[in-house]
């Protein structure tokens, strides 16, 4: 597909704090070609990225025909964090009244389209993740980042608050999924409690994927046989 350079894909990956993002991109890239692969981590927006689109940084960051683009969180992060917590909407000049399910089903519809273009513009195939940890196993994993010194730095203080709001967070992330898994830009849900399954299902799904879009070796501009003479003259 580098060689190629007429198609891309895009992976975004989602999930709740802890579960497995990080180490599951890690291990699924394994032995890809850096030069054709391109990961990007996204966290709070600064204020440049508040006075833009929120489409704006994830679009800056979109891999070229030819690579493969990861996106550890993404747009999404738009309607989930936001619709758990509006009150975050305020910075995008937003009004407490002006967010309802309107305003919801309108950002879905133009997430829809956001995608639509790029499969059909940028001719990017995207597939989406979301690893869906149960409540009981992201606890597990939060107190090894407290009780392990080499994850220390990996716990936030905002784990235990977010931990509060899971099932607002559950409702965010159905409601997405159900309203942007399209035929172009699917969603999978993966069990993510076993990384070991997790990182073997995706995986598949990915080969799975450049499997159908079956990339080719383009055809040698230059006459072979002249160049070889040519080379072999020098």
């Amino acid at each position: 597909m580098f060689a190629e350079k007429s198609q891309a894909l895009l992976l975004i990956f989602q999930g709740m704090d802890a579960s497995g993002k990080d180490s599951t991109i890690r291990h699924v890239t394994t032995g890809v070609n850096p030069a054709g692969v391109h990961v990007h981590s996204y966290g709070v927006p600064t204020q440049e990225d508040l006075a833009q689109s929120y489409f704006q940084r994830h679009f800056r960051d979109l891999p070229a025909q030819g690579q493969i683009g990861v996106h550890n969180r993404s747009h999404y992060e738009e309607v989930v964090v936001t619709r758990v917590h509006p009150a975050l909407l305020q910075l995008r000049g937003f009004e407490a009244h002006e967010v309802d399910e309107e305003f919801w089903q309108e950002r879905f519809t133009d997430i829809r389209s956001f995608e639509r273009h790029l499969t059909r513009q940028s001719r990017t195939k995207i597939i989406k993740f979301f690893l869906h940890i149960s409540r009981a196993e992201q606890l597990k994993r939060l107190l090894q980042r407290l009780d392990d010194p080499t994850k220390n730095w990996k716990f936030d203080i905002s784990d235990i608050r977010e931990r509060l709001y899971w099932d607002d967070y559950q409702f965010a992330y159905e409601s997405a999924i159900a309203a942007t898994s399209t035929e172009y830009a699917p969603w999978y849900v993966i069990p993510a409690d076993q990384k070991r399954f997790s990182r073997l299902a995706i995986a598949e799904i990915v080969v799975s994927t450049l499997q159908e879009l079956d990339p080719q070796f383009p055809a040698p501009e230059a006459d072979l046989k002249k160049a070889k003479h040519a080379l072999l003259r020098t």
